[in-house]
């Protein structure tokens, strides 16, 4: 028999570097100006780590006040990343050894920038079943790391960050409490966002070098655009259909943010007013797996949502592939 699983936490976490639209304008040729950034895409700032910080540092430092607030212990630790400290091993292991967390399960998620989403689907199943009975899930990304600076279609749009989520089973529960999911996929897309360099289809070794360009992400912005709005509204629709809620019933949208067009066309497609819609894509920007859980932790620190509030969640990205569900919110302690 399945167990009802709660979200009782959310924590989020930072760079203290803030690099400003000026910042990103300096590293490039073109005449452009931070108005056009802000009208094209809706980012003011960004944050960004230090070169010598990675993704498991960034996990950690989200993860930390859940691991000290958990009354039990962890069974596992998911991360969703598209930018894993190594290619081997996973980066979730490293990251439940600094939490001191040496006994837990733990692995890799990698699903871009619909990552944390697909997670949540995979470790809510996997505590409804039984197989664990608390989990930390955590997304994060360094994406200063596969970004180019000079890159105009790129540079101003991607942030580091990183947020946490801890799931656990309750089977007295009702709010907190995610609905059915809605997932899917078209790897026949897959070139529209790609890092082309350093897997098994373009290696990067001796006498197989790959162009520097290779290592960053190439994305073709208006194929994307389109596939986003409309696999995220898509998919938003099956899962409130799923759920048994009408779009009205929705208290507040948090959608991937991925650009201000994108969440703007997909809101008004679904019909959820501008109150209704949670951002903070104009001081993170684009912080890919780290969206959605940053987004999360952004409504539940601004003091307006309330238990009971009922939430929906979308993501796309690379893949492509695409993620949405419900969220009954919970009773949750003060960030």
């Amino acid at each position: 028999m399945l167990q009802p699983v709660v979200l009782t936490g959310i924590s989020g976490w930072l760079p203290s570097r803030v690099v400003s639209n000026a910042d990103v304008l300096a590293h490039l040729d073109e005449d452009l100006s931070e108005e056009w950034i802000v009208r094209r895409v809706g980012i003011r700032e960004r944050r960004t780590v230090d070169p010598d910080t990675a993704t498991s540092d960034m996990a950690v430092r989200a993860a930390e006040p859940l691991v000290a607030s958990a009354a039990g212990r962890i069974d596992a630790v998911v991360v969703a990343t598209t930018t894993p400290d190594f290619r081997t091993p996973a980066t979730a292991p490293l990251v439940a050894a600094q939490l001191e967390l040496t006994e837990a399960a733990a692995w890799d998620l990698n699903s871009a920038c619909s990552g944390f989403v697909h997670g949540l689907a995979t470790v809510t199943s996997m505590i409804a079943a039984g197989v664990f009975t608390r989990v930390l899930l955590i997304g994060a990304d360094t994406m200063s790391s596969i970004i180019d600076r000079h890159d105009r279609t790129r540079a101003a749009i991607f942030g580091d960050g990183a947020g946490a989520v801890l799931l656990e089973a309750d089977p007295g529960a009702t709010a907190g409490s995610f609905g059915p999911f809605d997932l899917g996929s078209d790897g026949r897309n897959a070139a529209l966002i790609v890092v082309r360099a350093g897997g098994s289809r373009q290696r990067s070794r001796s006498g197989m070098h790959a162009d520097e360009r290779d290592h960053y992400v190439h994305m073709a912005g208006q194929d994307v655009f389109i596939h986003a709005v409309r696999r995220m509204t898509a998919s938003s629709t099956a899962a409130l259909k799923n759920a048994g809620w009408q779009t009205s019933d929705v208290d507040w949208l948090i959608a991937h943010q991925a650009n201000a067009r994108i969440l703007s066309a997909v809101a008004d497609r679904l019909g959820i007013p501008d109150e209704r819609r949670v951002s903070n894509l104009d001081v993170v920007a684009n912080t890919t797996a780290a969206s959605i859980p940053l987004a999360m932790a952004h409504l539940r620190d601004g003091g307006r949502v309330r238990a009971g509030d009922r939430v929906l969640l979308t993501a796309f990205g690379a893949g492509l592939a695409w993620a949405s569900t419900t969220l009954v919110w919970p009773e949750l302690p003060p960030g």
